[in-house]
């Protein structure tokens, strides 16, 4: 079994009067996870499943007076796919105010539909977390990092969702499944989704200007849809776990980009499954397109497992220099290039000039340890 590196995490906030909420799409091992865990823990546990309708019927009638019938003598209670019962955050909050001893385990795949029915009435009585696909972190941890390294340009084509990682061969039909049976359904089934066709044509649109600037201008036009309907579904699929936003850096000098946003994928192999192309690396056009956005995604599940909290960006001026990457943390700001192969460096003055005490480095094939692990 390859370990998540979440586990221990999660484990550590274990019966501290506060529910543990985990989000993160389907099939990414949310519920693996937590069989872990309970398996673990040894504790008598009632998994319910928010899928199910006689589940939202029990929760219909809880109340803090007959909750302790429902569930027993459980010691801990798991609610899979939680956003999908009506009111889920105030029967939550009954169950933490009134019977601390239970431990509440969370999962949702809809951080629009969860977070906005449990933040309010769960204000103080929750840990959340995010559960992504596999990361290089935890595939170095599980077989070594010279047999990850090697593995790397298929990582690039088939991306870390642990189905696609644990069964070789069928990588393809695999992720076909995945994209089309379990993540457009989530998209589909929300109430703000009026066109199906539309999400589609855009997810598809996105895929093809991974790690470039995007206009949502631009989008409408090609899409044949206003630009606030544009920026309302790119806002859904982030809230799905789909895609991801990054906007530009802008501190000092009046030729960098101000309102740009970059967009990025989660996950490399659902994004060449919407645009059908699982070519090898070495024949493709998108090569750097591909390298970037594994990076970029890989450090955004790195910074949020290792609890390090950074404001990312990237950083471009008027005159087309780019930076990849940049963090901010605890007033110290540093800077990433990303090229494939390692060539010679020379960081952008423009840049080092406006910002002195910055750090730039460059990471490459040879590097990627240092940057991910």
């Amino acid at each position: 079994m390859i370990n998540r590196e979440l586990l221990d995490i999660i484990k550590s906030r274990l019966f501290q009067d506060k529910a543990v909420i985990i989000m993160g799409p389907r099939q990414v091992g949310k519920t693996t996870l937590i069989k872990e865990i309970t398996e673990e823990l040894k504790k008598k546990t009632l998994w319910l499943n928010g899928d199910e309708l006689e589940i939202h019927q029990i929760f219909d009638n809880i109340n803090s007076s007959n909750f302790k019938s429902v569930v027993g003598n459980h010691e801990l209670i798991v609610i899979d796919e939680a956003q999908r019962i009506p009111n889920i955050g105030l029967k939550l909050k009954i169950i933490v105010d009134n019977y601390p001893e239970i431990q509440l385990l969370i999962t949702g795949s809809s951080a629009l539909e969860l977070s906005s029915n449990i933040n309010e009435p769960l204000t103080g009585r929750k840990w959340e977390y995010q559960l992504f696909p596999l990361t290089f972190a935890e595939m170095v941890n599980h077989h070594g990092l010279i047999n990850e390294k090697k593995m790397l340009n298929q990582r690039l084509i088939y991306g870390y969702y642990p189905e696609v990682v644990n069964r070789k061969g069928d990588e393809i039909e695999t992720l076909k499944q995945l994209s089309s049976s379990y993540l457009y359904k989530d998209i589909l089934s929300l109430n703000q989704v009026k066109n199906s066709d539309l999400v589609i044509n855009l997810l598809r649109a996105l895929a093809l200007q991974m790690g470039s600037q995007v206009s949502y201008h631009e989008l409408s036009n090609l899409l044949g849809a206003d630009t606030k309907t544009i920026e309302k579904y790119i806002d859904l699929l982030e809230k799905t776990f789909i895609i991801f936003r990054l906007g530009s850096y802008s501190r000092n000098l009046r030729n960098e980009l101000k309102k740009s946003k970059k967009i990025y994928f989660y996950d490399n192999g659902i994004r060449n499954a919407i645009i059908n192309n699982f070519n090898p690396v070495d024949i493709r056009s998108d090569q750097g397109a591909l390298w970037e956005n594994f990076l970029v995604s890989e450090r955004v599940k790195f910074l949020h497992y290792r609890r390090r909290f950074a404001n990312i960006w990237f950083w471009r001026t008027k005159q087309q220099q780019e930076i990849d990457l940049i963090e901010e943390a605890n007033d110290r700001l540093s800077a990433f290039e990303f090229k494939y192969s390692e060539t010679k460096f020379k960081p952008i003055s423009t840049f080092t000039q406006a910002y002195p005490n910055s750090e730039v480095k460059m990471i490459h094939f040879n590097n990627i340890q240092e940057f991910l692990l």
